[in-house]
């Protein structure tokens, strides 16, 4: 049993529990029912509920950080187009997100894959803060593909 101020008032009957929540007019609600002998807490059932829905959404936007981000670029495509896919991927990276990025291949330009390759690199130097390569660059059906995560 613990009361309102996280104080631990040892082991109750429940009526006697029940009698000591309703003389402070609070609730009695079981936190641990698993438990031997089952834990209850003599607190505001609203105030309860408030701080599970905070812990639940703080839960799920912790949750959501680790997401993967994918970028995806050309051989042929402008310095400055790709500077800008660059500062993109700086700001996933930063945010804590694993990054894919595609390099995006067409016709003949399959062929010559130790080009496509050199651009790949090239496109990983313009990205300015320290990162791993987490799955080496490999060619799939479109093009080549790399993960990056942040040092």
């Amino acid at each position: 049993m613990i009361d309102e101020d996280s104080s631990n008032l040892g082991i109750l009957k429940r009526e006697k529990a029940l009698r000591l929540a309703q003389e402070k007019g609070l609730d009695l609600i079981e936190i641990a029912p698993t438990a031997n002998p089952p834990v209850a807490r003599i607190i505001s059932f609203d105030k309860f509920r408030y701080q599970k829905e905070k812990e639940e959404k703080k839960q799920r936007q912790a949750q959501k950080t680790k997401e993967l981000k994918y970028i995806r670029i050309s051989p042929r495509a402008a310095p400055n187009d790709l500077q800008i896919k660059a500062d993109q991927t700086q700001k996933f990276l930063e945010e804590g997100h694993q990054v894919e990025i595609l390099l995006f291949v067409r016709g003949r330009e399959k062929g010559n894959k130790d080009w496509n390759l050199k651009k790949l690199n090239e496109f990983l130097d313009m990205i300015k803060m320290p990162h791993l390569i987490n799955l080496e660059p490999k060619f799939v059906g479109k093009g080549f593909v790399v993960q990056i995560i942040k040092k």
